[in-house]
């Protein structure tokens, strides 16, 4: 007999399931660099926002906890011989970590910057126009390889042996490869070209010191290989060679000789210069060198593919009129339309595919590049988003995506999309972990995590956890600052002057005439794209007293730290030697003071093949990197491991007086305490700092040179709200001790102090390119003939 069942009994709770209790990421004992034994509670499938001043642990936590460990695990999943080519990652400094899920990190690394490397080749598009042209183009000339910049046409033949039904026979064979690659510059769209009267004055012989290159000194060995090679009368002008002897002097292939009894290799001196100056970092070199090489060397659009990189045969295939080189050329926001309006139901797959990634340009804000644009050039924000394009047509759920300080280089008009983007990967149900400083960022936060209180040994510690009203109330220095609000400056500073720039054509400039005003405080500002940085790094050209600090990354090796990159350890070295009579390269590392067991690095490498190398501190030297002999030598009561273990504050101090005054070592330290950097140890490795600190460890050492103009390019990237305060400082104690400030900035504190304001647009690409507004932050919040004017009045309160 059925049981009756009561209709208004309540329904039986389903049990949870198992799987659905991993809802968590469990950060259990962080130690990683500068974090103090953390453990903090991420919810999954939300979006958690990570603060704190700059150099406090988020990056630490975020990029080389979280994430590092997540794609350590996913290495281990692939075969032993998959693992021997890939990155190996050592194990991150944490007792545990539980509930990770796949990590996709999108960070703030400027892309590549090999010449071939273009916005199209980054983001796959090049390669879906590839096939469109060797499937729509008329004339047809080949595959997609066809039309690629980075296939050279090769061909070939000759006899290949072959063993058929046991015997061998030879048989005649050729082949050929159709590459789109334009022969002349290799795809690369410029030619360099090596201005010979730099090298050597002609009307003078060797002997007369002819040479005039830096390092090529009469009588150096450099200078005895060419007047002593035999190839040629050292007594003759050079005008007066035989083209025998001038392709000897100039062309001749590497031959090994004996001069003066010692074994050298002779060649010709244009690809000696190649390899010495020409195949290194430009920004490595000393100065002098760099200067030559500017002298030099001239970088020319290539004559034969007018800067395409493509072969004549590649630009002649066209779909109705356009080639595959116009269609790169365009900006993206027109290619998408050219490429809606294609109607063609053989590739229409390919057409939707394409489509949705140009349209992807569009909306995270970028379509004002074109595709053939070097990746090199873009900035660290555009460079970001680039990146998120892969990302945001993927069909994968359940995955932690990771972003460092996303709105860099965002007007506040384009914050509001990023946001919107951030929040659809979350409503995939995918964890998303941001790296933050900008309130407008910080809002959206399903859960914020605030590190600090205070950067380097005295942050790395959780100082609050929760919703962000929690930490507006919180009290910690990120919730007190959250809210804050600039006020714009009552009274402005009179101009000295004008800097004239007439007729600005650069990128999109539409013949742009601005006069900028010297002695003050000037803020250029606009939306992304609109030729800001066109305007100042291409009409204000760096060099006759002007000092440009840009983005671009600090290059160095972890041998590399503060001291040796600001050239502070040259006094510190020469007062160590001169207190104890001995040679000052007894006090390098990297030298003859180097601990020999460890080559001066602190730590020994022990290479375990596939699986990650374990970095041991160095027994002999205890990780103090120099010799036992060396650390018996003081100075002030200190060694030379004791002086590279301070802060920037204490040694400030020490240097400052006392037996170890030193005046050359005070200086630097005292710019490195004024850009707010009197928390870092002088020893700690270049490639543990973080962006921030690094932009403004380059401000630092900028300011001893001997400039009038400073032109900064967003000093307020990765600085936390209350360093902005501290950065506004600096600037008007530089414009006040008399110089010219210029600063590309979007951060509307620094806009509201500014005392002169260009604002480019309306728009950005061929919508911008243009002034919209030049006045005081005043005038501006006044009229708000801008969207910069709305988004300041409204931050300001006005």
């Amino acid at each position: 007999m059925a049981k009756r069942t009561d209709a208004h009994a309540p329904a039986p709770v389903p049990t949870p399931h198992d799987a659905d209790s991993h809802d968590l990421i469990r950060v259990h004992g962080a130690r990683e660099n500068n974090l103090k034994d953390i453990s903090v509670d991420i919810p999954k499938r939300r979006l958690t926002v990570f603060t704190g001043v700059s150099g406090s642990g988020k990056s630490s936590l975020v990029f080389d906890t979280i994430a590092a460990e997540s794609q350590r695990l996913i290495n281990e999943t692939y075969s032993a011989f998959v693992q021997g080519f890939m990155p190996t990652l050592a194990r991150p400094d944490v007792d545990v970590l539980e509930g990770l899920t796949t990590a996709i990190i999108v960070d703030q690394q400027r892309m590549g910057a090999d010449p071939r490397s273009t916005v199209g080749t980054a983001t796959d598009a090049n390669a879906m126009l590839r096939i469109l042209f060797s499937r729509l183009g008329k004339p047809h000339i080949g595959s997609p390889k066809a039309y690629s910049f980075n296939v050279p046409s090769i061909s070939g033949a000759g006899a290949v042996t072959v063993e058929r039904a046991g015997k061998t026979v030879k048989e005649r064979r050729s082949f050929s490869i159709t590459g789109g690659m334009c022969p002349r510059c290799e795809g690369r769209g410029a030619v360099t070209d090596i201005d010979l009267t730099q090298l050597f004055d002609d009307t003078k012989s060797l002997a007369e010191g002819a040479l005039t290159i830096p390092g090529y000194t009469p009588g150096g060995w450099n200078y005895r290989l060419y007047s002593e090679s035999g190839f040629y009368d050292p007594d003759k002008s050079i005008r007066k060679y035989t083209k025998k002897e001038l392709h000897d002097f100039l062309h001749r292939e590497p031959v090994r000789m004996k001069i003066a009894g010692i074994n050298m290799t002779y060649e010709g001196l244009i690809p000696r210069i190649q390899k010495s100056y020409l195949a290194k970092d430009k920004e490595a070199l000393q100065p002098h060198i760099r200067a030559f090489v500017d002298r030099a060397v001239t970088f020319t659009v290539c004559p034969d593919c007018e800067g395409t990189r493509l072969s004549a045969a590649a630009r002649s295939s066209k779909i109705g009129r356009i080639s595959i080189a116009d269609a790169c050329a365009m900006q993206i926001s027109d290619l998408a339309e050219w490429v809606r309006g294609l109607d063609e139901p053989s590739v229409a797959p390919l057409l939707t595919s394409l489509q949705d990634t140009l349209d992807s340009f569009v909306e995270i804000g970028l379509g004002y590049l074109s595709l053939d644009r070097p990746s090199g050039t873009l900035s660290g924000g555009e460079a970001q988003r680039v990146k998120m394009i892969r990302h945001l047509g993927s069909s994968l759920t359940d995955v932690t995506y990771v972003f460092d300080e996303p709105t860099i280089g965002l007007h506040p008009h384009d914050i509001q999309r990023m946001n919107d983007l951030l929040l659809r990967l979350r409503d995939k149900g995918n964890t998303v972990l941001v790296v933050e400083h900008k309130p407008e960022a910080i809002a959206i936060a399903d859960h914020v995590v605030d590190l600090g209180p205070g950067a380097g040994t005295g942050g790395g510690t959780i100082c609050f956890e929760g919703t962000v009203e929690g930490l507006r109330a919180g009290g910690t220095i990120t919730g007190r600052h959250l809210d804050d609000r600039a006020s714009v400056k009552e009274t402005v500073r009179t101009p000295t002057g004008a800097l004239e720039i007439r007729g600005a054509t650069t990128h999109n400039l539409r013949d742009v005439d601005v006069n900028i005003p010297l002695g003050v405080l000037v803020v250029v500002t606009g939306v992304a794209g609109s030729g800001k940085s066109s305007l100042v790094h291409g009409s204000i050209p760096s060099g006759d007293g002007v000092v440009s600090i840009d983005q671009g990354a600090i290059r160095g090796s972890r041998r590399s730290n503060p001291a040796t990159y600001t050239g502070l350890l040259d006094p510190i070295r020469k007062a160590f030697a001169k207190a104890n009579g001995v040679k000052p390269a007894l006090f390098s590392a990297n030298s003859e003071g180097a601990c020999p067991t460890c080559n001066g690095a602190g730590v020994v490498y022990t290479d375990l093949a596939m699986m990650a190398g374990v970095a041991s501190v160095c027994e002999d030297c205890e990780g103090k990197r120099f010799q036992a002999s060396v650390l018996e030598y003081h100075l002030g009561g200190r060694d030379i491991s004791e002086v590279l273990a301070m802060s920037v504050t204490e040694a400030e101090e020490f240097f400052g007086e006392g037996e170890a005054r030193t005046p050359a070592a005070h200086a630097i330290l005292t710019r490195l305490a004024d850009v707010g950097l009197g928390y870092l140890s002088l020893g700690q490795p270049l490639t543990t700092l973080s962006g921030g600190e690094r932009q403004r460890l380059k401000l630092a050492t900028h300011m001893a040179d001997k400039g009038g103009v400073y032109v900064l390019d967003e000093p307020t990237t990765g600085l936390h709200l209350a360093d902005v305060e501290q950065l506004l400082g600096l600037l008007d104690r530089l414009v006040d001790s008399g110089k010219s400030v210029i600063v590309v900035e979007h951060h509307q504190a620094v806009m509201a102090h500014a005392d002169w304001i260009i604002d480019l647009g309306p728009g950005a690409g061929h919508d911008g390119g243009r002034i919209v507004f030049e006045g005081t932050p005043a005038d501006l919040v006044a009229k708000r003939p801008t969207l910069t004017g709305e988004h300041l009045a409204a931050y300001v309160g006005g």
